[in-house]
């Protein structure tokens, strides 16, 4: 039995929290909150034994064996950090944080603590996402030349509005997507030989960039077009081209379901086909079954599609030069 420790008590908490009690493998043992009430409030819901008021006093508790991160990304890294001093296993939430300097020091005190760690993009644990990198490593499609993505969702008004804006919200889903495919095709490396430009518009709500595209050139010759919005819509999009066929989402990539989820193969000039995978689990309680098999194995690190360190810290480079480039022209 896995026994967590969950930092936080907003939304996503809630959502990880029932993941764990899908699981036969995972206890929720304690919480810390920042607000005394809904810390409180979330203890009785889902039966959590122990409350506490500081993140220390939670990291210390001997009996939890791993702690989920569920803070705003703009206090990551100095949760992680406490967290890591105690040489406790830990699940972060995405995004990493929202600077490279904080995702240096954050990785740092991961490495000197030797113990477990992974970034919560929960949907690359979903056996559908492996099912899709299966197809880009098969070279059915021929050498990839493109890719589009779109992630768009009108959460603007529960996101932090210290988070960075939709880069870090939304746009780090089809930004570690695009990692995963050019790092499946190409191999280690590829995904940094690049050339971006960016253009972004702000919200008049929290002066934060709401809308942006970036375009990218890679060494390999693909080329590449993210958007990203958090100021309206759900809609979402992610189509491989290659020189012989292309690959696309039916259902949406980044939050997978229990039950069925899809994507389509179209070798040009023949009939596309339809893969579905059927599965009892969602992201969430996938995510948490890949923490339980990592930890239950004695790995420090989760193994592809999850990210490790190293591909955590690829994305967050991207996504700072992200930012930076469209700042530029919102």
């Amino acid at each position: 039995m896995l026994r967590w420790g969950f930092l936080g008590t907003s939304f996503i908490s809630h959502t990880m929290a029932r993941a764990i009690a899908n699981s036969d493998n995972s206890q929720l043992l304690a919480v810390y909150g920042r607000d005394p009430g809904r810390l409180q409030a979330f203890a009785s819901e889902y039966g959590v034994a122990r409350c506490y008021e500081s993140i220390e006093a939670l990291a210390a508790d001997a009996d939890v064996d791993v702690v989920y991160v569920g803070l705003p990304n703009d206090v990551h890294a100095a949760a992680v950090i406490s967290v890591a001093a105690q040489g406790k296993a830990i699940l972060c939430e995405k995004s990493l944080t929202t600077d490279r300097d904080d995702a240096n020091a954050l990785a740092r005190a991961v490495s000197q603590s030797g113990a477990f760690f992974v970034e919560g993009l929960m949907y690359l644990s979903h056996p559908l996402i492996a099912a899709f990198g299966d197809v880009i490593a098969s070279g059915r499609l021929g050498r990839l030349r493109t890719i589009s993505a779109t992630y768009a969702a009108d959460i603007w008004n529960v996101v932090n509005p210290n988070g960075g804006g939709t880069i870090f919200n939304l746009g780090c889903y089809p930004a570690s997507l695009l990692h995963y495919v050019l790092q499946t095709a190409f191999g280690d490396g590829a995904f940094s030989q690049r050339q971006m430009s960016a253009f972004g518009n702000r919200s008049s709500k929290d002066g934060n960039i709401c809308d942006t595209t970036a375009l990218v050139q890679f060494e390999s010759g693909l080329l590449a077009s993210l958007a990203s919005t958090d100021s309206f819509g759900m809609s979402h999009d992610f189509t491989v081209r290659g020189e012989l066929g292309s690959v696309r989402f039916v259902t949406n990539p980044w939050l997978p379901v229990a039950g069925e989820n899809s994507f389509e193969v179209e070798i040009y000039g023949q009939a596309p086909e339809k893969t579905v995978l059927i599965s009892r689990y969602d992201a969430f309680d996938s995510q948490v079954q890949m923490v339980e098999n990592c930890l239950g194995n004695g790995r420090t690190e989760a193994p592809r599609p999850s990210p490790r360190m190293r591909d955590s810290l690829d994305i967050m480079g991207f996504l700072t030069e992200w930012q930076a480039l469209a700042a530029k022209t919102a």
